[in-house]
Parts: C-alpha cells; structure tokens; sequence
C-alpha cells in the first residue's frame, strides 16, 4: 500500500505531437476515461515493465558470473584470475 503523501497529485505540463493527442482522445472517447486516467495508467505500466527488464537483467548478469566463477574453479581458475584476464584484453 502506498504511504498517504505518496499518493498526492502534482500537476505537470506535457506537450505531445498532435497525432499522439488525437489517438489520446480516441482512446479516452472510446473507454470514458479522461487523458490524465489514460497517461498515468501508461506511465505505471511502463515504469513497472522497465522494473521487471531491470530485474531481469541483473539476474541474468548475476547468472553468468555465477557460471564463469563455477567454470573458473573447475578449470582452476579464480574468476579475480578471469577479471584481469579480461580487463588485459
């Protein structure tokens, strides 16, 4: 849940190419919402999607170290060894 003061609306300006408003029109027209309802709506679930990319990244970072640290002790080598390895390259 988010904390009371979190929740307050801030008005801010916006300027949008005319095509992108009249398809926001259509859109609130069409679904009887209003364009603030519409862009907040857009901006959540854009910030939720790059979150989630974010995430996703990492791991996937993490996953590779954690396979070239695992490769490195089985070849006997540390992955300090492998950075500097790399970092000469």
């Amino acid at each position: 849940m988010q904390h009371i003061e979190l929740l307050r609306k801030k008005q801010v300006g916006l300027r949008l190419p005319e095509y992108l408003l009249q398809e926001l029109d259509e859109l609130s027209a069409e679904y009887d919402l209003n364009r603030s309802e519409i862009i907040l709506e857009a901006i959540r679930a854009y910030l939720e999607e790059q979150k989630t990319r974010r995430f996703y990244s990492e791991f996937d970072q993490a996953a590779m170290e954690l396979k070239v640290a695992v490769q490195g002790e089985q070849s006997g080598q540390t992955l300090q060894d492998l950075v500097h390895e790399l970092e000469d390259h």
